[in-house]
């Protein structure tokens, strides 16, 4: 890492995801007030709704739509009406 080119308060942060309690450390110099202790060490905390932890994407959970299946139906029932 260079030298005299990241901010002052540039440090080692804790991300909480708060729906299912996963937290992970990073560096960043997002401003925070709550605090919470890992393995003996004090980190600055930010309490997150939502991560790919727990993002129906990115967990496998999301319920797809076949739009492009409904879209051949209705032009297979309908598409020879507009050929007139």
């Amino acid at each position: 890492m260079k030298t005299k080119i990241h901010p002052e308060n540039y440090r080692e942060v804790v991300f909480k995801d708060m729906s299912n309690e996963e937290t992970f450390i990073t560096r960043s110099t997002v401003a925070t007030r709550e605090t919470i202790e890992i393995d003996g060490k004090e980190y600055p905390l930010v309490k997150l709704e939502i991560t790919s932890a727990s993002h129906p994407f990115f967990t496998g959970k999301q319920k797809l739509v076949d739009t492009a299946g409904r879209v051949d139906k209705f032009r297979s029932r309908y598409g020879n009406r507009m050929k007139k």
